[in-house]
């Protein structure tokens, strides 16, 4: 492979997603970033909007109309603009990854139900494949196109998958809080601060277009129940799924399936201790990072298994999981550009 570095771009990014990935793909060793488009901050420093990168970059946002080509292009646009200009964004790019849901779901028929809006590019869903190396990682080693992942789908997925890959998991009650920042950028009434604040809010008791994504990635073997709740953080996802299984299981066992699941994965981190104060998975610990951790406790009066699932929405539940995606279809370290662990205390 050629050391010289892969010209990467990203498209829509005045947007959290967005200022994440260029943090990520700055300082990348196998990548150069060369555009950053936003429509409404053509022209301006990018560091006026994503202020942490004062200093680290002179790029500036370009409009999206001179969007120029590039090895690969990062999409965090709105859901529903990638799917209309895709057409376009593949003449430019051999190597596409969106970040919204427009390709995450590969039958169009869902995305009236899920996403209310008819597919306008149904023959290109096939062709993506979904961005969450531990469970697609075969895929995306020799795809061109790569979709995002839903931020509490992948925790959920992440939090199941080792039960419902066992057949043993027959029902799952998922309860996930989220923050603030997974509402996006964009400032409304839910965000204003004097209805955030303090907020435990129940945002989608029934219905959340994620779970699509999760009964996609895990089958329909086991009877899902899937709830979001707003509280008061600004990144961070907290899964916690109450398991009921077909069979009991002894604490030993689960720890086995979890083991054997999750011992060669660089992001995943079983998180499960008797005694001190972060004995299970905890979202703020993980601000920043690309670390998914996931604990358990067994209920020994009637066997239900509850798993948590911690991560950051913006990282893992995002552009971490895009970057470690083209670390995959680029035969790099997976863990290339994404090592930073996090901070404590925070």
């Amino acid at each position: 492979m050629s050391d010289a570095p892969l010209n990467v771009s990203i498209v829509g990014g005045s947007g959290y997603v967005g200022g994440e990935l260029l943090r990520l793909l700055l300082f990348h060793p196998h990548v150069a970033v060369r555009q950053i488009t936003s429509a409404s901050q053509a022209g301006r420093y990018v560091h006026t909007v994503h202020p942490n990168l004062r200093g680290v970059t002179q790029l500036q946002f370009s409009h999206p109309d001179v969007l120029e080509a590039a090895d690969l292009l990062f999409l965090a646009a709105p859901h529903g603009q990638a799917a209309g200009s895709i057409d376009r964004y593949a003449r430019l790019a051999r190597r596409i990854i969106d970040c919204s849901a427009d390709f995450r779901l590969r039958d169009p028929g869902l995305y009236p139900r899920w996403y209310g809006f008819d597919h306008p590019a149904p023959a290109w869903l096939e062709r993506f494949v979904y961005g969450l190396p531990e469970r697609t990682r075969a895929g995306l080693a020799s795809a061109c196109y790569a979709s995002g992942v839903g931020c509490n789908a992948t925790a959920t997925i992440l939090a199941l998958a080792p039960l419902a890959d066992a057949g043993v998991l027959a029902q799952a009650v998922v309860d996930v809080k989220v923050g603030s920042s997974e509402a996006g950028a964009q400032v409304s009434a839910s965000s204003h601060h004097p209805e955030r604040s303090g907020a435990v809010r129940s945002f989608k008791p029934t219905g959340h277009r994620h779970q699509a994504e999760v009964i996609q990635a895990l089958g329909e073997g086991f009877e899902l129940h899937f709830s979001v709740t707003s509280v008061e953080l600004v990144r961070g996802v907290l899964a916690t799924c109450h398991c009921f299984l077909n069979r009991s299981l002894q604490e030993k066992e689960v720890w086995q399936l979890f083991r054997a699941a999750y011992r060669s994965e660089p992001f995943i981190r079983l998180v499960k201790s008797s005694s001190g104060l972060h004995r299970y998975p905890e979202p703020k610990l993980l601000s920043g990072s690309n670390y998914c951790d996931v604990g358990f406790e067994v209920d020994p009066d009637t066997g239900r298994v509850v798993v948590m699932a911690a991560l950051d929405n913006l990282m893992k539940g995002a552009a971490g999981s895009a970057v470690q995606s083209m670390n995959v279809m680029l035969g790099w370290d997976e863990r290339a550009g994404l090592a930073f662990p996090g901070l404590h205390p925070i």
